[in-house]
């Protein structure tokens, strides 16, 4: 690329800044970047951008030059603002901070000094520019630019603007960075300033005055604070998304240096997409020999967009007709169930669930107290029975996620991990993967696989939807508020009937009770069903698509931006339904009474009911809760408990009475080998055996030598 001319450069780019003007709503023109000069000139703004869409308008050329050399235009466009401003300066700024104050001091002191009029001459010449202004140039990318991926940002990219897609994985404070150092002499009392251009910087060694130099006093130099000037730093770490990285490889990671008014604008999690300089990370002194002859890399921002936010702003604009037309459906409910990973065959119930899972309930606080409204999953089945790909669709739909598995996670990696701020030394945290999904969906593959260790990190999450850090002497509370959607395969391989659930599944009481709704997917000989699952499955893999059926699946863009518009709903529940929900709760007690239930049922259900019903009222974009909303929950939560109750009703007619009496007294045991008789009557009572068949039982097994009872016969011992 030729070399362009500095002085025609900055002339053309005046010329852009005094006549581009934009035609506003009311078919007013306003010239933009004359009112940014302006508010900039009056201190009410400090950012000035320059849109490289609107100079691609007038000068393609030179658009084209702007993104190839950043830096080189950015410290144009500054010179040409500070130049332009008192143009613009309309009225005296009255908000003036400890720097001006210190530079007005000086300036009167150099006016003191030079007695003859003929002798004064501008002071500010002798002050470095950065110390002056008081306003920060920034390039906003063509709309039109296509985002690379972390690992598309390659040596030929150096000192170019590009844009950069990924997720933020940590963030530092913001910290002030040091941009001017002012400093006093010792002997002469004269001024030294020092631009720093890096993150490093070396102080010089001796005054460089006149006087000192003349004198030959070389007096000490000290850092005047008062006279320097900082700006707000702050470094990201970006890390590109799941579907960008190859197979077999590693997701690669980028740091991004945020100075002025790009700090502040991403949270660990939000996915963002940041325009800046690529530029390599210069070293100085023992650190440049160590390093060698390899550069590190870092990304200088001019914008941080969050996704998130703008996919809400989407979904806050108002829907087009034909996206209306779409939606105007009777049985919008069903056509957006099944419209969840339609090339998968059934699951009608299944889908129904984790619609509602990423549409959530209401979040309530009664003094003070905080109730979830997040819904929580858990898919429990047969291997092949499609759980892992239902996991993965609800990872792309979710507009935030984190998808992991239970050995492929660590309770550090899914809380928050502990590390060193490699600028301040500090201790730190860093979110892990409940962190980073908070406000959106954590699917945990294989999370049966988990350790036990691992697996209780969960715990206070699923219900308190927090994170309680005390490590390395940081004591800490942090946000989780994150829908769980977890899938378990059985034990041995494949579900046994003839088992229980919980020796099947063997995850623990106060794990399971903690889901709102537990679903077992068995993977049952039928004819019929087998022959429809392998037409629809024969019939994805030659039209890579979902067979023709009678419901339209809805795309996925429609269906997001829908799920969005669902969440600014509140619903209430009304004091009408207050009664129903009542004794459709104490019903679900009574069957757990009667030994038909093989699942935990305790107050969360009755809270699983309530976050079910608000969803179904959300995902109807009402602010009431009606009956038939309470009885889709209750037939849902009805569902997910008869999915088990078929195998317990198989387990029933498949083993005798004495075997389930013994497995009784065998979980009554524990690991503690003793249980009393009276305790275990009351239990076989409560499950529908009579004492005769208990009484049985254990001289059965006494006989057998399994046990021995005590002379009274009160207690049992097992061998």
């Amino acid at each position: 690329m030729a070399m362009r001319d500095y002085a025609a450069d900055k002339e053309t780019i005046k010329n852009f800044f005094v006549d581009f003007c934009e035609t506003n709503d009311d078919g007013q023109k306003f010239f933009k970047y004359s009112e940014q000069l302006t508010q900039v000139a009056h201190r009410e703004q400090t950012a000035f951008v320059v849109d490289l869409d609107d100079l691609y308008e007038t000068n393609a050329e030179l658009a084209e030059a702007v993104k190839q050399n950043t830096r080189r235009y950015t410290n144009i466009v500054s010179d040409l603002v500070y130049e332009m401003l008192p143009d613009y300066k309309h009225k005296e700024v009255a908000a003036k901070d400890a720097l001006d104050v210190y530079i007005e001091h000086r300036i009167m002191l150099e006016a003191r000094n030079h007695r003859m009029p003929g002798e004064m001459r501008d002071p500010r010449n002798r002050y470095p520019p950065e110390l002056i202004r008081r306003f920060e140039v920034y390039f906003k990318d063509v709309s039109n630019a296509k985002s690379l991926a972390v690992r598309d940002v390659r040596a030929e990219h150096i000192g170019k603007l590009v844009t950069v897609r990924g997720i933020v994985t940590r963030c530092t404070d913001v910290k002030p960075l040091l941009v001017v150092a002012t400093y006093s002499c010792s002997a002469c009392g004269a001024e030294t300033y020092q631009p720093v251009r890096g993150l490093q910087f070396t102080p010089p060694a001796a005054c460089s005055a006149d006087e000192c130099r003349v004198n030959k006093t070389a007096g000490q130099l000290y850092l005047q604070t008062r006279g320097s000037r900082f700006q707000k730093f702050q470094e990201l770490k970006i890390q590109e998304h799941s579907d960008q990285v190859p197979v077999g490889h590693i997701p690669r990671q980028l740091s991004v240096y945020c100075r002025g008014e790009t700090t502040r604008r991403a949270q660990p999690g939000d996915h963002v997409a940041i325009a800046g300089v690529f530029l390599p990370l210069l070293s100085a002194g023992f650190r440049q020999i160590v390093q060698g002859l390899l550069s590190d890399t870092y990304l200088e921002a001019h914008s941080v967009t969050c996704l998130n936010q703008s996919e809400e702003n989407e979904a806050c604009e108002a829907l087009t007709e034909e996206e209306l037309s779409e939606l105007a459906d009777e049985e919008l409910y069903s056509r957006m169930a099944q419209s969840l990973a339609p090339e998968i065959y059934g699951h009608e119930d299944v889908k129904k669930a984790l619609l509602l899972l990423l549409v959530g309930g209401v979040d309530k606080r009664p003094n003070g107290m905080k109730i979830r409204g997040n819904i929580n999953i858990c898919l429990m089945g047969d291997p092949g029975v499609a759980k892992s790909q239902l996991l993965n669709y609800i990872t792309r739909l979710a507009p935030r996620s984190q998808y992991t598995t239970g050995r492929g996670s660590s309770g550090v990696g899914l809380t928050a991990a502990v590390l060193k701020d490699p600028f301040t030394g500090e201790m730190m945290l860093e979110g892990g993967a409940l962190v980073l999904a908070d406000q959106g969906v954590c699917c945990i593959d294989e999370f049966d696989k988990m350790a036990e260790n691992d697996r209780t990190a969960i715990h206070e999450v699923m219900e308190q939807q927090t994170i309680s850090i005390a490590k390395a002497g940081i004591m800490t509370c942090l946000n989780a508020r994150v829908s769980i959607l977890a899938a378990a395969n059985p034990a041995y391989g494949r579900y046994n009937p003839k088992r229980t659930v919980e020796q099947n599944i063997q995850l623990p009481a106060a794990l399971l009770s903690r889901f709102d709704l537990l679903w077992l997917i068995q993977d049952k000989p039928n004819r019929d069903k087998d022959l429809e699952l392998a037409k629809h499955i024969a019939y994805v893999h030659q039209h890579s698509s979902q067979p023709p059926s009678r419901l339209r699946a809805l795309p996925m863009r429609l269906m997001r931006r829908y799920l969005a518009l669902t969440k600014r709903k509140q619903p209430v529940v009304p004091r009408a339904l207050a009664d129903y929900l009542v004794s459709s709760y104490v019903e679900l007690r009574r069957e757990a009474r009667n030994a038909r239930d093989v699942t935990f049922t305790s107050a969360r259900n009755l809270l699983a009911i309530l976050r079910l019903s608000t969803a179904l009222a959300r995902l109807r974009l009402s602010d009431v809760v009606e009956k038939e909303d309470v009885s889709e929950a209750i037939r849902l939560v009805e569902m997910s408990k008869q999915s088990l109750q078929h195998v317990e009703e198989n387990v029933q007619r498949g083993i005798s009475a004495t075997d389930r009496i013994f497995a009784v007294v065998r979980d009554l045991a524990g690991s503690s080998n003793t249980v009393k008789i009276a305790d275990v009557i009351e239990r076989c009572v409560d499950k529908g055996f009579k004492p005769d068949q208990v009484d049985a039982c254990i001289e059965e097994y006494e006989n057998l030598n399994v046990w021995q009872v005590n002379q009274v016969r009160t207690k049992i011992t097992f061998m």
